[in-house]
């Protein structure tokens, strides 16, 4: 599934465009999957699934699969709907330069809410 977000995101120029002025790599982790993401002016260039040897990333997002799963549902529950509420609920770790993370903040809420399931295929 994570495979499908740089197709969803550069398919979206709304977000592209909210994300002009960023330029970075995070690390991704469902459970114990690792993904490598680059973002070149708002635009994902690459996923890449681990394991990776040794990341070059601004920062990592972490949290288990069944929070991610519940994240990523047609309608989240409370709580699990949006990036900062996990990290409130302390399921999310954010860890690195967050500065990147707050600074794009709505960028990286938006990106990854694109792989909720919608419709039918929920």
């Amino acid at each position: 599934m994570i495979e499908t977000l740089q197709a969803r995101v550069n398919g979206d120029a709304g977000l592209v465009r909210r994300g002009r002025y960023l330029t970075t790599s995070f690390l991704l982790e469902v459970g114990q999957t690792a993904f490598l993401i680059s973002i070149y002016q708002g635009r994902i260039m690459s996923v890449t699934q681990g394991p990776i040897v040794m990341p070059s990333a601004a920062f990592a997002l972490r949290a288990s699969e069944a929070e991610w799963k519940k994240f990523w549902s047609q309608r989240p529950p409370p709580g699990s709907n949006d990036l900062l509420a996990l990290i409130k609920r302390r399921v999310l770790q954010a860890e690195g330069d967050l500065w990147v993370f707050m600074a794009h903040l709505r960028y990286f809420k938006e990106a990854l809410a694109k792989l909720r399931a919608t419709g039918a295929a929920a």
